[in-house]
């Protein structure tokens, strides 16, 4: 409710109409030959081998579901694995541009996009870098077993720890880059940019956005994508995240130095399928996908529907999107089409398409067309290829051997005392700031000045007086006024904080808790959400996986339940799920009791 924006009636009655701009479909008609200005051969090649690494690593999963063994090497998987074979040309030509500053959240089905942006990022580091992070994650469990049996370059060893620590992942091996807790849906690796993807349909489309808000508050370089399938587009949360990442606020009402879009790409990875049901022709009204840009905001989230099965298409849009967001004008929509072969899991048989279909689209493969492409362009021979699919084949069946072998790799033994759950479970830390060398953003020098906490310095911090009589509660610190001494304290000590929620700034949240803080805080620190509970608890989430400490209000205790996943599949669980990486420094509020 900003003092400063007069709702005009004049403005608002007007006549007129809305008008929308075209939404470009698939335009990208560049060949590889076109292209060999743009990218060395070299990096043509790189592709091409990052979609081939990919291809091989679910077609083992897939083996090891189907047939429980993979290239000689026995294993029965019980866990999950949801696969992408046939999508990794949109995660490769997506993770190409990126730089480790650049974070991507995953979608339901990630395997591909955790390999890509890693394999981009070993490309992007130099050997130092690449060993210090190797050598320090988790003390470097994953490392020692990996470099017994390495040869080749540091590359060649990161990308065999790589390959080693996701199947170890999955298979929930306590060498696994999360120890084994987050399992097929919820791997990551944060030195390569890869935060965590989602068992939660959609459940990314939120989390995203509070992790591009921690960029925009704190000025951190980079850009967040989060990728999320098509029919994740009906999920209310994903809306909710559109809408909060969308707010005139940031444009409008932020100080310069903060204004501007959020730096976030919101990606669907658009296989037109949501386990059976078809979202375009059946679930939803949009016909495409890309349509949903244009109810959102006047830019229409620059939505663009881009062919995920070039490469290369994929990667100019990423460059051409980053050029938005780094204006200032983002977020930005993409609709990126692509296609699994496999069914929605191992256990899925496909009932509900045409064998004739899925042929159509394996006709268009680009793990075999791009390669073809690469031979008729000159960039490299037939050979070339064949020994690709052979390194990746042995790469597989190096980390299969060893992620299937208990002595090798043990799972965490989750029954003696002070184990692995319980340690990550509650982290029972005390941190002052997230940030301590950092100066938090304010308005009022110090707390002493807020006229807040002037008038209550004459407050009562007793119910009595010297005389043991009851005095007037309006003589005392209540309740609401505890609450904002310690709100404010944390403000002026903590640089990454920030409050939001609904109704919190100038109106001061509910029963005023926050009264005082409009005049002590910047925007971007104090700001009203809309309402829309899911996206305010989610993107705190989001918030604090990036490092930053959130305190979130939902005003009643009765609107908890419309948060629900983000509460109880998210918020609670990814300091356990991490093998206790990561932290969840947030708070959030609701009122229960009043009057």
């Amino acid at each position: 409710m900003p003092k400063c924006q007069m709702v005009n009636p004049e403005e608002a009655r007007k006549n007129g109409q809305i008008e929308f701009k075209p939404i470009p479909l698939n335009q990208y008609n560049k060949s590889v030959t076109d292209e060999l200005s743009r990218y060395s051969k070299e990096d043509m090649v790189r592709i091409q081998r990052d979609m081939i690494i990919i291809r091989t690593f679910e077609n083992m999963l897939n083996e090891i579901k189907l047939r429980g063994s993979y290239m000689g090497v026995e294993y029965m998987h019980k866990g999950p694995a949801h696969l992408s074979i046939g999508q990794e040309a949109s995660a490769v030509g997506q993770a190409f541009h990126l730089n480790i500053d650049d974070h991507i959240y995953g979608s339901h089905r990630s395997h591909g996009e955790i390999l890509a942006k890693s394999l981009s990022a070993i490309e992007k580091l130099d050997d130092k870098t690449l060993m210090q992070i190797m050598e320090n994650y988790f003390d470097g469990e994953c490392l020692k077993i990996v470099e017994k049996d390495a040869s080749g370059s540091v590359k060649d060893l990161a990308i065999d720890f790589l390959i080693y620590g996701t199947l170890a992942e999955i298979f929930g091996r306590e060498p696994g880059l999360n120890k084994g807790m987050g399992g097929s849906m919820h791997a990551f690796f944060p030195p390569f940019g890869v935060y965590p993807n989602n068992a939660i349909v959609g459940g990314s489309g939120d989390i995203s956005v509070g992790a591009a808000l921690f960029k925009k508050v704190n000025q951190k370089p980079g850009i967040v994508i989060g990728n999320i399938g098509d029919a994740s587009s009906s999920c209310g949360p994903v809306w909710e995240g559109l809408c909060f990442a969308t707010m005139d606020q940031f444009k409008k009402l932020w100080d310069e130095s903060h204004r501007g879009g959020l730096p976030l790409i919101i990606n669907f990875y658009n296989n037109f399928y949501g386990m059976g049901g078809q979202p375009e022709g059946e679930t939803m009204g949009f016909g495409m996908l890309a349509r949903l840009g244009a109810g959102i905001n006047p830019e229409q989230m620059h939505a663009e529907r881009v062919d995920g099965y070039n490469p290369l298409a994929v990667a100019d849009a990423i460059g051409r999107k980053r050029e938005i967001i780094e204006a200032g004008d983002g977020p930005v929509l993409l609709d990126t089409i692509t296609y699994r072969y496999s069914g929605h899991s191992p256990s899925d048989q496909s009932s509900y398409r045409e064998k004739t279909e899925i042929e159509a689209w394996q006709e268009h493969d680009p793990t075999v067309n791009f390669g073809k492409e690469l031979v008729k362009a000159k960039v490299c021979d037939e050979g070339t290829i064949e020994k690709l699919w052979k390194h990746a084949e042995e790469l597989a069946v190096k980390a299969c051997k060893k992620a299937t072998d208990l002595s090798i790799s043990p799972r965490a033994d989750l029954m003696k005392q002070n184990n692995l759950l319980e340690q990550t479970m509650f982290s029972n830390q005390h941190v002052d700031s997230m940030e301590p060398d950092r100066k938090p953003d304010v308005l009022i020098p110090t707390i002493e000045e807020n006229p807040r906490t002037k008038g209550l310095e004459s407050r009562s911090r007793s119910a009595y007086d010297e005389n043991g009589e009851r005095l007037k509660d309006t003589r005392c610190i209540g309740v609401r006024d505890a609450l904002f001494e310690a709100i404010i304290d944390c403000f002026y000590t903590d640089p990454t904080l920030v409050a939001y929620g609904e109704e919190n700034r100038d109106w001061g949240g509910a029963f005023a808790v926050y009264r005082g803080l409009t005049e002590a805080l910047p925007y971007h620190r104090l700001f009203n959400a809309p309402i829309a509970e899911g996206a305010i608890a989610g993107t705190a989430v989001g918030y604090a996986l990036e490092g930053g400490r959130a305190l979130v209000e939902l005003m009643y205790c009765d609107f908890l339940g419309r948060a629900g996943d983000e509460v109880f599949n998210q918020l609670c669980k990814w300091q356990s799920m991490s093998g206790g990486l990561l932290k969840m420094p947030v708070v959030m509020r609701v009122s229960v009791g009043s009057k």
